[in-house]
């Protein structure tokens, strides 16, 4: 270790859990110092010591870094120990808290503490959207027209849905919105800057969860730009591993249309041709979440907070997606187009 290293601690072992886990100990300027966890049998990796609490680990580390990988019911609770023991930095996984008067209440709470609280909010940094972002930003595809994702993971069929990797997903009254398509709600705000309006249409198909599980959600910009999310959790899409894209999107502009597919390819149609350019090719491990999104985002806090910098996705930035959510409820419940807020 050096003067510049972070010491991290991880509160959670599940299945997504360790991909955290991976990730902290590949990064840059950090030392996953422990891991805490009430099951004892959970899979750890090798010499990191495993404590049956955050408050028992605390007795024994002096963490720089908390990284909280549990369900939301326990992510208050957990922040508010982590300011009590004055952890400088603090990441938390989504969905943030219960509510969003829970999120209000911590995030200013933190603040108020001078502690940096982020959201790991990682579809953003997939290598496809960091990409997109990029050439959005210098204008390499002229005018934007519109974007749509298509979510077909293939996971949610039967009785058994989801209850070999995350089996709380059944009981979460609020589903594809709250837990997956939030994601896509923060990478069009990062992608496009601020909504104007929202609609939302929400369904049911399988009929063991509590909550949604298939629907669209349509977010308007400025300059008649659209974003749409086609979520359907039953259905699949064409991928060796339909979990590394989650679906099929397609940006559409005036150089033509850039489709991302199955395999993390990114290729550009432009407007007139039949042939396709490939601006990013197919990602070659398949097998790491998200085209490594996780240590992508861990990576990006670690350099950011090392060098006394401002990371992406503060807790107070994403109350705002936050906000977007309660609203495509509000949209769906009463079958509705919605003007957000927007100032200016």
């Amino acid at each position: 270790m050096t003067m510049n290293t972070l010491l991290i601690g991880v509160v959670g072992a599940g299945y997504f859990a360790q991909l955290h886990h991976a990730a902290w100990q590949r990064c840059r300027h950090t030392w996953l110092a422990g891991i805490a966890d009430r099951n004892p049998d959970v899979t750890t990796p090798a010499d990191i010591p495993l404590y049956q609490s955050l408050e028992q680990m605390l007795v024994s580390q002096k963490l720089d870094v908390l990284d909280i990988v549990v369900p939301p019911d326990a992510h208050c609770r957990l922040i508010e120990t982590a300011i009590d023991a004055d952890i400088s930095h603090i990441i938390c996984q989504k969905p943030f808290c219960q509510s969003l008067e829970q999120a209000e209440y911590i995030t200013a709470k933190a603040e108020a503490a001078g502690i940096s609280l982020v959201i790991h909010e990682n579809f953003r940094f997939q290598p496809w959207y960091r990409l997109l972002k990029s050439k959005i930003e210098t204008g390499a595809f002229g005018q934007i027209y519109q974007f749509r994702f298509a979510l077909r993971p293939g996971d949610g069929r039967g009785a058994d849905a989801y209850l070999a990797r995350q089996p709380y997903f059944q009981e979460m009254p609020r589903f594809l919105v709250h837990e997956t398509a939030v994601h896509f709600l923060d990478l069009f705000c990062f992608l496009f800057g601020t909504p104007r309006q929202l609609y939302a249409d929400l369904r049911q198909l399988n009929p063991v969860l509590r909550g949604e599980d298939a629907g669209v959600i349509m977010v308007e910009f400025d300059n008649h730009l659209t974003a749409i999310f086609d979520g359907n959790r039953l259905s699949d899409h064409l991928a060796d591993n339909p979990r590394l894209t989650m679906g099929e999107a397609w940006l559409e502009t005036e150089a033509g249309v850039i489709m991302l597919s199955g395999d993390g390819q990114l290729a550009l149609r432009r407007h007139g041709q039949q042939d396709e350019d490939i601006i990013l090719p197919a990602h070659q491990d398949s097998q790491s979440f998200g085209g490594d999104c996780v240590f992508h985002l861990c990576q990006h806090v670690a350099d950011a907070w090392t060098n006394g910098q401002r990371a992406e996705n503060t807790a107070r930035e994403y109350l705002e997606i936050m906000k977007l959510v309660d609203t495509a409820y509000q949209s769906a419940a009463e079958g509705r187009k919605i003007n957000l807020n927007v100032k200016g």
